[in-house]
């Protein structure tokens, strides 16, 4: 499966991260001009690669990663050919992180906007409180994934853990196979043509191959987070 990179460039710049620390990767990083390319070897599930991007380059890591890849991304193309710890594209702005193995629990935790696509599974609390930000993942996804999600998409090619959804906002999660159970307030609901629209787009920009009619929709019931007045005497 592929998905929209930047194209390869023949200059790359790599850095072997037996040789040179994360600090020293991360700095080139933050100084580096747009449109750039970079490789980065043996990085040995080091935490913290790759953060805090702000340039539009293209990084790809031969290996696994650690705690949060790619945390507070904001632009460019994040890849890992590997698979990465807790908390992979924390707080995402924009851009696209790719992760071709697996992740950890807490992928794409916060994230305002971007796209986080793991080609495998992902761990407990994949999404939770995402604010914007589109998370697809090939394999399946752990428990309380997608708690407090205020925006956003979710889209699982696989099953889904226990208390999907608990305490959702707005967000909308997508689910090709079987769902253990919904936490508070989530609800299965109509997959209706505008849905399938955004799906199948959501699926493409994955390099997915699914068909958007495969899956089933989830998100707020909408009593939860409503003020009701026959409850205020209760304060």
């Amino acid at each position: 499966m592929t998905i929209a990179t930047a194209p390869l460039d023949a200059t790359a710049t790599t850095i072997d991260l037996s040789r040179s620390t994360v600090r020293e990767l991360n700095q080139l990083l933050h100084d580096a001009e747009d449109g750039t390319s970079w490789t980065v070897d043996s990085p040995m599930g080091s935490h913290n690669i790759a953060v805090g991007i702000t340039a539009d380059l293209d990084v790809t890591v031969h290996g696994n990663v650690g705690y949060y890849f790619a945390g507070m991304h904001q632009t460019g193309t994040a890849t890992v050919h590997g698979s990465a710890g807790v908390g992979l594209a924390e707080n995402i702005m924009s851009g696209v992180v790719h992760v071709t193995g697996d992740a950890s629990q807490a992928t794409g935790a916060t994230g305002h906007g971007g796209l986080v696509v793991v080609d495998g599974n992902t761990g407990a609390r994949c999404g939770i409180s995402m604010k914007g930000v589109d998370i697809v993942v090939g394999g399946s996804i752990g428990h309380a994934s997608a708690f407090m999600a205020q925006a956003g998409r979710l889209v699982v090619c696989g099953d889904a853990g226990e208390a999907l959804g608990d305490s959702i906002y707005e967000a909308r999660i997508y689910v090709r196979g079987e769902v253990a159970s919904l936490g508070a307030d989530c609800v299965e609901k109509d997959v209706r043509p505008e849905h399938l629209a955004e799906l199948t787009e959501l699926l493409a920009r994955a390099g997915r191959s699914e068909r958007a009619e495969e899956f089933r929709r989830y998100g707020s019931a909408r009593n939860l987070y409503h003020f009701k007045v026959d409850n205020a005497g209760a304060y």
